[in-house]
C-alpha cells in the first residue's frame, strides 16, 4: 500500500476528509436558509440537526521524527513533537503519530468535551511508535572489569533529577535502604539499584547493579555493571522524566490513547492517599480510553486511574481517620459520577512495574478494565508496602474487570475498600506469588466474581464480606479472615453512587458460593466455618482432596477423579487441559445463578446487579457459549463430563 493510500485510509477512519467537510458545510447552509425562510418555528430543529453533526473544526495533526514544530501538522508537513500537537489539539481532533522513538513527556493541556468530541492520540496504523521517559547516555569509562562510570550533566534532567528523587509515601516500606525513582537500562531492560556503592564492585549473580551520587559541580555520577559488553556500543538509557503521558492538571477529560509503546519512567510511589502519578495516568478526570498500548518499565506504577493531589498527600498512613478523611476530601474535589471515572482500559500489555500495573484510588469508579495482559509486577521486591499488585483499586464502584490475564505478579488483583456493584469475570490468573491471585479487603459488597480461572498456589484471600462467587475454578488455597483484625469501620456507598451511606465493621461472612470447582488438597472453604454472618453455598464441586465448608449444600466430592489440569502456552495463546467428572446428570443440583438467587447483602441492603444496573442471570460460560437448558455445568466452562478438553483460555489477539 502506498503512503498516499495509507494517509487516505487514516483520514477516512479518524477525521473528516475534504468532500465530507464540503457536504456538511453545504448542508448547514441549507438548514440556515430553511430557518430564515420558515421562521423561528423550525429554528430549534435546525440547531439540533447541526449540533448532532461532526464538528467542522475537527483536524488531524500528524507528528513524525522528520517533522518540525513550526509546520502545519499535515501529513506532508508534520510536527516534530507529540507535546506540540497536544498544545494545538482541540475537542474532536486527532493526533496521528508516525513511526519512531519520541523522548518526551506529554502533558495534555485539555481533553475532549464528550465521547463524541474527544481528543484522540493514536499511533499510525501499522507503525511502531515508542514514547520514552528516558534519555540515551554515552561517554562511559571503564573503572575495572565490567564496572563502568559516567558523569551525566544535570541539565539533561531539567528541574527533575530521578537520581536525587527518593521513593517514599504512605504505607511504603524501604526495607532499611534508600530507593530512587531513577533506573539504568541496557538494551531496553533495567539494571538493579545497589544499596551501597561498594556493592557495585562486588561479584554479581547475573543481576547487574548500578549506583549513583551527586558529583562535584552540575553533574550526577553513575557506576554500573555491564556484563561482558562495552556500554558505549550498546543502547544505554536512564530515566529522565517522571511520567510519559500524564496531565499536570485535573479534569482533562475524554482522551483516547491508542497503539503506542510507552516505557521507562521515574514514577513515584502511588498510595491511595496521594496523587497517583503513573507512566500513563488520567489524573482525576473522566472518560479516557487507554487501549492497545504496551506500557512497561515504570519504577512504581504503569497506568493510574488515580486521585488528585493536595497538601495532605502521604500524611494519612498513621493518622486518625486515615483513608476515610481522604474520601471526605475527595468529595470537595468533585468525586462523583459526573466528574470522575468512566474510563476504559482495554487490550494493553503492561509489565515490569515495581508497584502496580494498574492502580486507582477513587478515580476508577464506573470503569471497564478489559482484556489486558499484566505480568512481572513487583517481582524484584527491592522495596515493599501495601499497594503491590497487577491491579490495585480503592473504590471500584460499578466497574467491570473482565478477560484480563494476570501472571508473575506478587499479587494478582487487589480490591480494597468500597468495591461495590463491580463484576470480576472471565479473568485468567496464574503464577502469582508469594501472595494471591485475588485479594478482597474490607468491602461490604455486593460484588460478583464469576467464571474466573485461578491457578496460583494461593488463589484468594478474603478479608471482606458481601461477595458472590459463581462458576469459578479454584486450584489454590483460599484464606478467609474472620473479622477484620484491625477493627476498621469502612464505608459503603449508596447504590450506583459515590455518596457514602455509612461506616460499618467487617464481621466476615454474608458470602455466596455457587457452582464453583475446587481442585487440590490445599483448597478449602473451611475458613468460613467461623464466619460471623450467614454464608450460602450450593452446587459446588470439590476434587482431588478439596474440602467444603460446613455451610455447603448439594456439593459433589471426588478424591479419585483425574482432573488433568495443565496450562500450556503456544503462539501467544494459553490453553488449559481439563477433565470434568461425571456428575450423574445433576438435574436441579446446580442452581442457575441469578440476582434473585443471590438476594441482598446485609450491610448496604443492596441487590447483586451488574455494573450497568441490569439483573444477573449467568446463562453463558467463560467463552460466551450458552449453558445447558436443564442445569448449568459447574465451573467456568460448559464442557462434556468425563472428556478431556483443551480449552483456549486467553489470547491478546482475541480482545476486541
Amino acid at each position: 500500500m502506498t503512503e498516499e493510500k495509507r494517509s487516505q485510509n487514516r483520514n477516512l477512519s479518524g477525521t473528516l476528509v475534504d468532500h465530507e467537510v464540503h457536504f456538511l458545510t453545504a448542508l448547514k447552509l441549507s438548514i440556515v436558509s430553511s430557518v430564515l425562510r420558515s421562521g423561528i418555528t423550525h429554528w430549534a430543529a435546525g440547531m439540533a440537526v447541526m449540533a448532532a453533526m461532526p464538528c467542522l473544526s475537527a483536524k488531524e495533526y500528524h507528528v513524525s521524527p522528520r517533522g518540525n514544530d513550526t509546520s502545519a501538522g499535515t501529513f506532508a508537513a508534520p510536527l516534530r513533537h507529540i507535546a506540540k500537537a497536544a498544545e494545538l489539539a482541540m475537542p474532536g481532533d486527532v493526533i496521528t503519530v508516525h513511526e519512531g522513538v519520541y523522548r518526551e513527556r506529554i502533558d495534555p493541556p485539555r481533553g475532549g468535551t464528550s465521547d463524541e468530541h474527544r481528543i484522540v492520540y493514536r499511533a499510525a496504523e501499522g507503525e511502531t511508535v515508542v514514547i520514552k521517559g528516558s534519555e540515551v547516555v554515552k561517554g562511559w569509562t571503564r573503572v575495572q572489569g565490567d564496572i563502568w562510570k559516567v558523569e551525566i550533566p544535570n541539565v539533561m534532567f531539567g528541574d527533575f533529577n530521578p537520581f536525587q528523587d527518593l521513593i517514599r509515601g504512605d504505607w511504603f516500606k524501604p526495607n532499611k535502604r534508600k530507593h530512587h525513582t531513577a533506573a539504568v537500562y541496557l538494551n531496553g531492560h533495567w539494571l538493579t539499584e545497589a544499596a551501597k556503592k561498594q556493592d557495585v564492585f562486588a561479584p554479581t549473580d547475573n543481576k547487574p547493579l548500578w549506583f549513583s551520587e551527586p558529583a562535584a559541580g552540575d553533574a550526577t555520577t553513575v557506576w554500573a555493571q555491564f556484563m561482558g559488553v562495552d556500554p558505549n556500543t550498546q543502547l544505554v538509557e536512564v530515566n529522565a522524566r517522571q511520567s510519559v503521558f500524564y496531565p499536570s492538571k485535573t479534569g482533562v477529560n475524554y482522551i483516547t490513547l491508542r497503539g503506542f509503546i510507552l516505557e521507562q519512567a521515574a514514577t513515584p510511589w502511588a498510595p491511595p492517599t496521594a496523587e497517583q502519578i503513573g507512566l500513563v495516568g488520567t489524573h482525576w478526570s473522566k472518560g479516557w480510553v487507554i487501549e492497545n498500548n504496551t506500557v512497561r518499565y515504570s519504577t512504581c506504577t504503569g497506568i493510574t486511574l488515580g486521585k488528585h493531589g493536595d497538601k495532605w498527600d502521604n500524611t494519612s498512613a498513621n493518622s486518625a481517620g486515615g483513608y476515610v478523611k481522604t474520601i471526605e476530601r475527595a468529595y470537595k474535589h468533585g468525586w462523583n459520577g459526573q466528574n470522575i471515572g468512566h474510563h476504559i482500559v482495554r487490550g494493553n500489555h503492561i509489565s515490569h512495574c515495581e508497584q502496580a500495573g494498574i492502580v486507582g484510588s477513587l478515580g476508577a469508579v464506573f470503569s471497564k478494565i478489559i482484556g489486558n495482559e499484566i505480568h512481572d509486577i513487583h517481582v524484584r521486591r527491592l522495596f515493599s508496602g501495601h499497594e503491590m499488585a497487577g491491579m490495585k483499586f480503592h473504590g471500584a464502584l460499578d466497574s467491570l474487570i473482565e478477560g484480563n490475564h494476570v501472571y508473575r505478579c506478587s499479587r494478582g488483583i487487589w480490591l480494597d475498600w468500597m468495591t461495590q456493584g463491580t463484576r470480576v469475570t472471565k479473568n485468567l490468573l496464574h503464577d502469582n506469588k508469594p501472595r494471591e491471585d485475588i485479594f478482597l479487603e474490607v468491602n461490604h459488597g455486593p460484588v460478583m466474581l464469576d467464571h474466573n480461572v485461578l491457578l496460583s498456589e494461593k488463589a484468594m484471600l478474603v478479608n471482606s464480606q458481601g461477595g458472590a462467587y459463581a462458576h469459578n475454578l479454584f486450584a489454590g488455597n483460599i484464606q478467609v479472615k474472620v473479622g477484620d483484625a484491625e477493627g476498621r469501620r469502612t464505608p459503603w456507598l449508596k447504590e450506583h453512587s459515590t455518596e457514602m451511606g455509612g461506616l460499618d465493621p467487617n464481621r466476615s461472612g454474608d458470602e455466596r458460593y455457587y457452582n464453583n470447582v475446587f481442585i487440590g488438597k490445599s483448597v478449602s472453604l473451611a475458613g468460613y466455618d467461623k464466619a460471623r454472618m450467614d454464608v450460602f453455598m450450593a452446587g459446588n464441586v470439590f476434587l482431588q482432596g478439596a474440602t467444603p465448608s460446613r455451610h455447603s449444600k448439594d456439593s459433589t466430592l471426588s478424591k479419585e477423579h483425574r482432573v488433568g489440569l495443565k496450562l500450556e502456552q503456544k503462539d501467544g495463546a494459553y490453553h488449559l487441559n481439563l477433565v470434568m467428572p461425571d456428575l450423574d446428570g445433576g438435574v436441579n443440583r446446580f442452581p442457575w445463578v441469578t440476582s434473585k438467587l443471590l438476594g441482598k447483602v446485609k450491610v448496604p441492603r443492596q441487590a447483586y446487579l451488574q455494573p450497568d444496573g441490569s439483573q444477573y442471570h449467568l446463562k453463558s460460560d467463560y467463552h460466551g457459549s450458552a449453558r445447558n437448558g436443564m442445569f448449568p455445568v459447574p465451573g467456568p466452562f460448559e464442557i462434556p463430563e468425563g472428556k478431556e478438553k483443551k480449552l483456549k483460555v486467553w489470547s491478546l489477539h482475541d480482545i476486541k
